[in-house]
């Protein structure tokens, strides 16, 4: 892939090749937060519905992965790789979908609020039907197409599930939980920040695939997954784990910490560096409408090849 460098009134032109650049990508991030904030808020449910039926789709494969007898007692660090391989198709399956996940929402609505063009109530309110649709799917897919499906109930599937739900909801400490949700949303965002800066089905794929199999075999957690393990778990008489402790230790820190992690350490990171008192930008030459109303204002536009992105080298002066 070349590269064309041109210094011009401070402004670096860089071809892009097969993918979009940093500056480029959080604009597009900040584009499909802006609309997906703004969408009928049944919209936003059904759609949220969705996301979390195929996050439970990928849980219950992760299981059956992990149902292998001779590897699980011999080689458990295997077994544990192919299973975190296969959860990745979850976030796929959703980002191309269009479905809504909370824990991508917190980057997506939060950037667009950063730039102003969502409301701070729109944001958190786009989070709450997230929230509540992503649960809604999970238990649907637990118990309905698993549960009384009767997908697993061969003992040796119950115990792999049984013995996985407790070492994730019992074991550890509430800031342990907490701490775990930050570093997981922190690569379930970067995956999504990686899809969008792809151009072709493949290269989103790949984006998104590595970023989430790390959170997965580190065993960090993730709010909306927890929906389906930890409620799996219950469903299937895991000792000690309750709906109360599901609540105060599998939600809440989880909540929070996803949060924090896609909220600050991917979207206001992303913005500060790249958009922050910056020029605005254009994505395959067309700027968002406010931003083009803002430039006409103030005269000439950046000219630059079709396929090539402007950066600006030098901030606005305040």
């Amino acid at each position: 892939m070349g590269a064309r460098i041109q210094n011009q009134q401070n402004t670096v032109w860089i071809r892009n090749g097969n993918a979009y650049s940093p500056i480029e990508t959080i604009e597009i991030v900040g584009r499909l937060g802006t609309f997906k904030a703004s969408m009928f808020p049944a919209k936003i449910f059904c759609s949220a519905v969705s996301a979390g039926c195929l996050v439970s789709f990928a849980g219950g494969a992760t299981f059956i992965a992990s149902d292998i007898p001779w590897m699980a007692e011999n080689t458990p660090g295997l077994v544990k790789t192919i299973s975190s391989i296969l959860f990745p198709c979850a976030l796929v399956m959703i980002f191309m979908s269009g479905a809504d996940l909370f824990t991508g929402s917190t980057m997506l609505t939060g950037v667009a609020f950063l730039q102003g063009r969502v409301p701070w109530y729109k944001m958190l309110l786009h989070w709450f039907i997230c929230f509540w649709g992503n649960l809604c799917g999970c238990l649907f897919v637990m118990a309905i197409i698993f549960g009384y499906g009767g997908l697993f109930r061969d003992p040796a599937q119950v115990k792999v599930i049984q013995s996985y739900v407790y070492a994730k909801q019992v074991v550890p400490e509430w800031h342990h939980i907490f701490i775990r949700a930050i570093g997981c949303n922190w690569l379930v965002c970067l995956a999504a920040f990686l899809g969008l800066a792809g151009r072709d089905l493949m290269s989103r794929a790949m984006g998104m695939w590595w970023p989430v199999f790390c959170f997965a075999i580190l065993g960090l957690d993730h709010v909306v997954a927890n929906m389906f393990f930890i409620p799996m778990g219950i469903w299937h008489g895991t000792p000690e784990v309750t709906v109360g402790l599901y609540i105060w230790k599998g939600i809440i820190p989880a909540l929070l910490g996803n949060a924090i992690g896609g909220g600050v350490f991917c979207g206001m990171y992303y913005y500060f560096m790249y958009l922050y008192n910056q020029d605005p930008v254009s994505i395959d030459g067309i700027y968002f409408p406010a931003d083009l109303a803002r430039l006409e204002e103030g005269g000439t536009l950046p000219q630059y090849e079709s396929d090539d992105c402007v950066v600006t080298t030098q901030e606005k002066k305040k």
